[in-house]
């Protein structure tokens, strides 16, 4: 009978939070899925299942998104699509209604979300008292690694470890003398991206770079995105101005992506790379890319498409990030796991081995994870950088 009210409780409250929230973005094209277009050969032509898939809203993972609308596109019915509010520090409350609505469908099985923000622990958390069954993947965790390890029956994130020295050596070689650093306290809080900044800060030192580092607003906070973005757009000329064009950007916000490409092509510094590395992430709407339809899913296209772009603006060797759409990856390759899974065809939840073999397949090249710590499952991945 509890069980049975805090179901009914959480119903209600979403769809109150329904009628008093925003409308949903308008569709878009959606950006090409990192692997293949059609589903597997494996996955069940009439599951007796569902898989639930929580990301960001347009504004604030737009990449997650639309790789969540693809799977929902190959998969039909057996995808259930929620979001999290885009001041998810303010309103975890809604993060937590959002995912226990999902878990209160018997039918659904298992649970991916990407990015994992903060409040995705005491989410889980919340599930788990109503449905230990669910499986549960993380992509990219927004909490302390030893807290959300305990949450996540999967884990996935980029290396942001090794990333660190990465980054550094990336803008050296493409010619960088200075390498400045955007971030906020917040995100200087997470474990994971403060150790990054320093590892970064101590490889920069050891290649004779000059590192910066810089505060912008956090766009959870009461400026939002367009004050992230607006404070990016200001100020990363007055950067080049003081420190010259051989000055490379890097920020460890998603919003912050489009307006940095957009001053750093315009001031002809450098771009390394982007918080959450992929072709698709910021880079064809800060260069002006339009992606058809009969494009759309090719990667190939689209690396052309900015390298013509760079070439144009005469920043060739100057603007690079990784071949393979990261968060996208993350989403596919965890609902394609939760498959695997819940078709008995792996060994428990955490199984290193098929969950390596779906993200090669997804990246279309073999890849390789590393398991952070003592964890068995918590996966780190790196890739190789692109430069245009």
């Amino acid at each position: 009978m509890k069980k049975s009210l805090l179901i009914l409780l959480a119903l209600l409250m979403v769809i109150s939070l329904a009628a008093c929230g925003s409308p949903a973005p308008a569709p878009a094209p959606a950006p090409a899925d990192s692997g293949s277009a059609e589903a597997p050969a494996e996955a069940p032509a009439e599951a007796s299942y569902k898989i639930g898939i929580m990301t960001g809203t347009v504004s604030q993972g737009e990449e997650e998104f639309r790789a969540a609308e693809n799977m929902k596109a190959m998969y039909g019915d057996m995808i259930v699509l929620s979001t999290y509010p885009d001041r998810f520090m303010q309103e975890q409350e809604t993060t937590i209604t959002n995912m226990m609505a999902m878990a209160a469908d018997p039918d659904v099985k298992a649970i991916v979300m990407v990015q994992a923000v903060p409040g995705a622990a005491a989410a889980v958390g919340r599930v788990r008292e109503l449905r230990e069954d669910i499986l549960i993947v993380l992509g990219v965790p927004g909490e302390d690694p030893d807290v959300i390890a305990d949450y996540g029956d999967v884990i996935i994130q980029t290396n942001d470890l090794a990333r660190g020295a990465q980054i550094a050596q990336q803008a050296q070689a493409m010619g960088a003398e200075t390498l400045v650093h955007y971030s906020f306290p917040r995100h200087m809080s997470y474990e994971m991206l403060a150790t990054r900044r320093d590892l970064m800060k101590a490889e920069a030192e050891k290649l004779g770079l000059r590192f910066v580092e810089e505060d912008a607003p956090d766009p959870t906070g009461d400026a939002g995105v367009p004050g992230t973005q607006q404070f990016i757009m200001e100020d990363l000329p007055r950067k080049v101005a003081e420190y010259g064009t051989s000055t490379a950007f890097f920020g460890t916000n998603c919003s912050m992506m489009e307006p940095m490409i957009r001053q750093t092509v315009e001031t002809g510094a450098i771009f390394p790379v982007q918080c959450c590395p992929s072709p698709y992430h910021a880079l064809p709407a800060a260069l002006g890319i339009s992606v058809p339809e009969d494009k759309a899913g090719d990667l190939d296209y689209i690396l052309g498409q900015i390298d013509e772009k760079c070439e144009d603006a005469e920043m060739s060797g100057r603007v690079a990030t990784w071949s393979v759409p990261v968060n996208m990856m993350y989403v596919e390759a965890g609902v394609k796991y939760a498959i695997e899974y819940l078709e008995g065809r792996t060994d428990g939840k955490a199984d290193a081995a098929v969950l390596t073999s779906i993200m090669s397949d997804v990246a279309d090249g073999e890849i390789v994870l590393e398991t952070y710590g003592d964890y068995d499952h918590y996966y780190l991945y790196l890739g190789a950088p692109i430069i245009f």
